[in-house]
């Protein structure tokens, strides 16, 4: 399918200017809700929500769209989808309410269950992130300059990126089998960034996460030379019957997976 990626960039970058405008209103980005499984919504995920998923059906009326602010659209409808829109409109809600800056729009395309081109804005630090197969992978900073993103396998110690608010004895664990020297931690989706980019090179992720979370992540690392899969080195698919992702291993070298020391 021949998307135009450029209007892609258009859409992130109106999304996180709706974003921005609420960030940057204390009377409105200390507007916070609660859902039922207690993950915060805020004013700011439902005008992204809403910019998207208007300029998503006019761009390409023929594709569906799956939102995490969208409907609840049964996986009896979902199963025959070809091509899907996974978009998360803000991800990284809690750290947008903790003001740290550290969120972002992610927009994927799924093909036959894997994600095929995927976008990540960064609206505070004017960051845009993009992949897809016709494109290859591509960072542009605030003043426009535009690099190729590809993952550094060269390093011979290990940076690992972990979850800023999720965390588990377990991931430390994994982490354990590879020659990781240094962790940090970063909210959002920036954590695929950061080992598309050759910043870190390993990204382990117990749980729990859904899939708009890690759509336009897994494309834009799949792009750049890693990938993600399960914990055994499987597929790492979409479009489930259920939304809520197993655990995953984010890597610089797919033959690298369960490197386990002897």
């Amino acid at each position: 399918m021949d998307i135009d990626i450029n209007e892609l960039l258009t859409i992130a970058r109106e999304a996180g200017e709706a974003i921005l405008r609420i960030y940057n209103d204390p009377a409105k980005s200390d507007a916070v809700t609660y859902k039922s499984d207690q993950s915060p919504l805020t004013l700011a995920d439902e005008a992204s929500n809403e910019v998207i998923t208007k300029r998503l059906k006019d761009f390409t009326p023929d594709i569906p769209v799956l939102s995490e602010e969208g409907r609840n659209i049964p996986f009896e409808e979902r199963k025959h989808w070809d091509y899907f829109w996974c978009v998360d409109p803000l991800d990284g809600t809690k750290e947008f309410v903790k003001r740290n800056g550290e969120f972002t729009v992610n927009i994927a395309l799924i093909h036959k269950n894997r994600p095929i081109l995927g976008v990540i804005f960064v609206p505070v630090t004017d960051l845009m992130y993009y992949a897809s197969e016709a494109d290859g992978a591509w960072k542009i900073d605030a003043n426009g300059v535009k690099t190729a993103l590809e993952v550094d396998r060269r390093v011979s110690g290990w940076t690992a990126v972990g979850s800023r608010t999720h965390s588990a004895p377990e991931e430390a664990e994994m982490l354990a089998r590879y020659p990781v020297v240094k962790s940090v931690s970063v909210g959002s989706s920036l954590k695929f960034c950061l080992v598309a980019e050759g910043i870190a090179q390993i990204y382990y992720r117990l749980g729990p996460t859904m899939e708009w979370d890690t759509a336009a992540g897994q494309a834009i690392l799949t792009y750049s030379g890693g990938s993600v899969t399960t914990p055994t080195g499987e597929p790492f698919l979409y479009n489930k019957e259920s939304l809520l992702n197993g655990s995953f291993l984010c890597l610089v070298n797919q033959s690298a997976f369960l490197n386990e020391t002897k």
